[in-house]
């Protein structure tokens, strides 16, 4: 599979390693031009890329950089896609954003508003990068297993696209179903960045309120 990345930052690094070690075709992209990519690219085995090079080379496209940046993103080369959304909503970072602080959307609905002709697929967000880079060697919180992942979207076909990335990375996935539903594992809930096996994840999705945030930084070990 062709998969092209936006972004180059920690998790776009992490997953374009992932995914060439596993056979895929990867293009990392930057904002900055390809360029600036060509030694990290040679080290992780994929090719160098614009952002509009990398959304073109994808038949899945990876879209990992500050939320806030995502809608400067020109939506039309998505069309077709499977966009995977990696975004979490910093207020610090990102501005404060009424209709998430409000709980009137998600960020990945908001996502889907904008690359409004690709399928969209909450993500990979719910992880750090340090452990994305190093699958099956962080211990779980709790019990044992091995370490599952929250995806979400509307577009049945395109979420087994990503179960199988889980799959060949070395995570167990859990659907919680669309769009609409992706707020349980963003930033501040309990199933965020916590390594935990599938049962204990659903238990954390489970648990999760809209209206309550854990404290800033909780999930950083």
């Amino acid at each position: 599979m062709k998969i092209g990345i936006v972004g180059a930052g920690n998790i776009g690094q992490a997953l374009a390693r992932l995914a060439s070690t596993k056979g895929h075709a990867v293009m990392l992209s930057n904002s900055r031009g390809p360029e600036t990519l060509a030694e990290t690219a040679a080290s992780i085995g994929c090719e160098a890329g614009a952002s509009h090079d990398a959304m073109g080379f994808g038949d899945v496209v990876v879209v990992t950089i500050p939320f806030a940046k995502v809608f400067s993103v020109e939506p039309e080369p998505m069309a077709g896609k499977v966009l995977i959304d990696t975004n979490n909503y910093y207020p610090d970072r990102d501005g404060r954003i009424a209709a998430l602080d409000e709980r009137k959307k998600t960020t990945s609905q908001m996502v889907a508003e904008h690359f409004s002709g690709a399928r969209v697929v909450k993500a990979f967000n719910a992880i750090l990068a340090a452990d994305l880079a190093n699958p099956g060697n962080v211990p779980l919180t709790a019990g044992s297993g091995r370490r599952a992942l929250p995806i979400a979207g509307n577009d049945v076909a395109s979420k087994r696209i990503v179960a199988d990335l889980h799959e060949q990375f070395g995570f167990d996935t859990v659907d919680t179903g669309g769009l609409q539903e992706s707020w349980r594992f963003e930033r501040a809930k309990p199933a965020y960045c916590i390594p935990l096996g599938r049962a204990r994840l659903i238990d954390a999705l489970g648990r999760a309120q809209r209206d309550v945030e854990l404290p800033h930084g909780s999930w950083w070990r």
